[in-house]
């Protein structure tokens, strides 16, 4: 794919130094590729095997359009005696036999024939907002999951430094040791930071292992690992305050796909309810009959109509089912559209409070932080500050890190929620 930009490596060889437990490698083979928001969503729209199943689907329910309005087939039967006793033979034609013959043809009253193909109209445009629905539930977990690798990396960088650093310092204090120039409890001390933060880095690689199983899953990719692109540029300068919350309510009342859903299941059950009764109404067949010689006369011809007599079966029992689920999917409308507008109001709110969370930040905070780090590690080797101080200057600084991480991850998956719900890119 012209868009893809691979480039073949060793996953550790971004994130992990030789060091670091052979439990957190992967294959040599696997393929980093580098994606941007737009290449993702063009490799997903291409690849996902679950928008090409619900393709299928549509054109399923197309086919069952088309069978709608076919006509019933005309019906004939034909009878002829079998052995003529008198005259001893089989099959017996002309003066000796009898032959009778009937043809006959169904008429469908009450407009079935035409709310039969409503309905399956109807679900056809089911099926096909049913796509959209998928599109954009699969889109949205791409999205977040997307920025979560994209910011866990980062986090991962994070622990890749200290742990590089802590394994410089306790190969020094090995030696150190042996020569009695350092404790054997600060040395100790030094090796159980060290392995926590192999613990800890442990598990968030297992995270995004998970997560990039599951973008793999959706892109349709296999034996590669996926390496985000982000505008950070971009990113800060979302806000949630660009738009108000009744235009993406609004927008969400037109667009949203579960509402739209929800309304065409309502219009569904009313014509099923409207064919139900049209269903009390039976049917006509009008018939045409031939008899060589069973009847008052030779040659009998005849034409006739039959009906059922709706005494007892007037369909009741399906119209009250029919009209009950007519209740339940206009119950079930009005709470799809109540449940999507407090969901675009609780994910604005979030949208906001990690806006503000983010921007209340001192913007040279972390690079300070980050400078700080190297020159606490010398002044820690130097004897200029006790263990006590370094070990919480570095977990002050792992902490920090991973904070504005899971404040951007939860910020854009606010904005992407916002999206969704609201069946309208607004932030992208």
């Amino acid at each position: 794919m012209p868009i893809l930009k691979k480039i073949k490596c060793c996953y550790f060889a971004i994130l992990l130094c030789p060091c670091i437990s052979n439990a957190q490698q992967v294959n040599s083979l696997t393929d980093t590729i580098k994606f941007s928001i737009d290449s993702l969503d063009h490799v997903f729209l291409q690849n996902n095997l679950q928008l090409l199943a619900q393709k299928y689907n549509i054109d399923a329910q197309r086919a069952l359009e088309a069978q709608a309005k076919l006509y019933p087939n005309p019906n004939v039967q034909f009878s002829s005696i079998l052995y003529n006793s008198q005259s001893k033979q089989l099959l017996p034609v002309g003066t000796n036999g009898e032959v009778t013959a009937q043809l006959s043809q169904m008429i469908i009253l009450a407009g079935k024939r035409n709310k039969q193909i409503k309905m399956a109209q109807a679900n056809t445009q089911l099926t096909q907002l049913q796509f959209i629905d998928l599109l954009q539930t699969l889109k949205f977990t791409l999205h977040t999951d997307f920025y979560s690798l994209y910011y866990l990396h980062k986090s991962a960088s994070a622990y890749t430094d200290e742990i590089s650093s802590l394994q410089t310092l306790n190969s020094g204090f090995e030696t150190q040791l042996t020569q009695g120039n350092v404790s054997k409890k600060e040395a100790l001390r030094i090796k159980a930071q060290l392995y926590s933060l192999q613990s800890e880095y442990n598990d968030l690689i297992n995270k995004i292992n998970d997560i990039q199983s599951e973008v793999r899953t959706i892109l349709h990719l296999q034996k590669v690992f996926i390496m985000p692109t982000v505008d950070e540029q971009w990113v800060n300068n979302l806000s949630a305050t660009q738009f108000p919350l009744q235009t993406i309510i609004d927008s969400a009342m037109q667009n949203h796909s579960d509402l739209k859903i929800a309304k065409l299941n309502t219009e569904i059950n009313q014509m099923n309810y409207g064919y139900q009764k049209a269903m009390a109404v039976p049917d006509l067949t009008v018939i045409a009959g031939y008899d060589q010689q069973g009847s008052f006369t030779k040659n009998y011809n005849s034409i006739g109509i039959a009906m059922d007599l709706p005494f007892f079966n007037r369909n009741q029992g399906n119209i009250r089912s029919a009209k009950i689920q007519t209740q339940i999917a206009q119950v079930n409308e009005q709470n799809t559209e109540a449940t999507i507008q407090e969901n675009i109001y609780n994910v604005l709110t979030k949208a906001a409070t990690y806006d503000n969370l983010l921007h209340s930040r001192d913007t040279q905070f972390d690079q300070s932080f980050k400078a700080l780090q190297q020159s606490t590690l010398e002044n820690y080797r130097q004897r200029n500050i006790n263990l006590l101080d370094f070990l919480d200057f570095y977990d002050a600084y792992k902490n920090n890190v991973l904070q504005i991480n899971s404040i951007q991850i939860n910020r854009l998956t606010a904005f992407e929620a916002i999206n969704y719900y609201s069946g309208s890119i607004f932030y992208k």
